[in-house]
């Protein structure tokens, strides 16, 4: 499909591109809905090998953005930034000052923070050039790396899937195979860790699967293997399209919660065929929320870190009110999340 054809029937409003040859930078910003606020989401930094794959990805995750916000009881539509480049290699100070010129003329129809690939460190380097920009060192006043705050939300609802498949909270003894040992896979560990839960751990890095081998108690195995581990919950925390039909015929779980971004290859058909074997998926943007719930308390201002916490402490109830609705309606819970989303944005339409 064409993206513009995509753009159509998805509800895009806007995709921006960005090129600066002088600091070697191509960007695309997507705006995909700003009925409830301006559109919020990360910039990403990964080195797509086409412009059409980079497309695609900024046109998805802006999609997935507007409906988290919404999900999540926050003022914001969707949006995304994509910075294609190697995060391990290619980043500069002039690359970012640039970048953030180019968030600077969307006029705020576009507010960024951190995502894959990216840090603190860039986000400041933006600040120079707009204020439309969110995640800033917490020594600028800002929030900081929000990796343990949406750690936690993942956490969370972990554990309302717990209650809806064992009818109990604890994690205690259970096995998660986490998959991906990035940040937030790093901070969801330590919860899991001192909640009793035993962790299998798996990255395409060596030096990532090396900081979970480090750890006591975690067993790491290769990038294939996570998805025959015969576990209680398998949690997506690297990138997305993960879960297809190959994939999800090999899990041995009766749970899917994690972090990742667009984890099911197609929706539609990958949520059912997760809920035909009886497997609860608790759906991405509803778990991994945390993130923009952290920048939301710093947009608000002033940041307030047991607040955003707190707030995102809600991602319990929200996992558990999309399992519920599924059950009810006898629909997929990726349908259920979306329902609800959906519902908040037309509600704010309709004001």
């Amino acid at each position: 499909m064409h993206f513009v054809e995509f753009m159509q029937l998805n509800g895009h409003q806007e995709l921006a591109v960005w090129t600066d040859p002088a600091v070697g930078l191509k960007a695309f910003i997507a705006i995909h809905d700003t009925t409830l606020g301006p559109s919020m989401g990360g910039t990403r930094i990964w080195p797509h090998a086409t412009d059409d794959d980079a497309i695609m990805d900024v046109l998805r995750l802006s999609k997935a953005m507007t409906y988290k916000s919404a999900a999540a009881g926050l003022p914001f539509g969707g949006g995304k930034g994509l910075v294609v480049a190697n995060p391990r290699t290619d980043k500069t100070e002039a690359m970012f000052h640039s970048y953030g010129r180019f968030v600077e003329t969307l006029n705020g129809r576009y507010v960024t923070t951190e995502d894959v690939g990216a840090t603190a460190q860039e986000m400041e380097w933006i600040s120079h050039e707009t204020q439309h920009v969110l995640g800033l060192p917490e020594s600028l006043g800002g929030s900081g790396n929000p990796a343990v705050v949406t750690g936690y939300g993942v956490f969370q609802a972990m554990r309302a899937c717990a209650v809806a498949q064992w009818g109990d909270d604890s994690l205690e003894g259970k096995t998660i195979a986490v998959q991906g040992f990035g940040n937030v896979a790093n901070s969801l560990a330590g919860y899991l860790r001192d909640a009793g839960a035993k962790l299998v751990v798996t990255d395409i890095y060596e030096a990532a699967r090396a900081r979970a081998a480090a750890l006591p108690g975690v067993e790491v195995v290769g990038p294939d293997a996570i998805y025959d581990v015969v576990a209680d919950v398998f949690a997506p925390c690297a990138l997305g399209g993960v879960l297809n039909e190959e994939t999800i015929a090999r899990l041995q779980v009766p749970i899917v919660c994690g972090a990742a971004n667009n984890q099911l290859q197609d929706e539609e058909a990958d949520a059912e065929r997760l809920r035909s074997r009886g497997i609860i998926y608790a759906p991405d943007y509803i778990v991994n929320a945390g993130g923009v719930i952290n920048v939301a308390s710093e947009y608000a201002g002033p940041y307030d870190r047991a607040a955003a916490m707190a707030k995102t402490g809600e991602i319990f109830d929200t996992t558990t009110a999309v399992i519920q609705r599924s059950r009810d309606e006898g629909i997929t819970t990726a349908k259920a999340a979306n329902d609800i989303a959906e519902q908040r944005i037309e509600a704010g339409r309709a004001k």
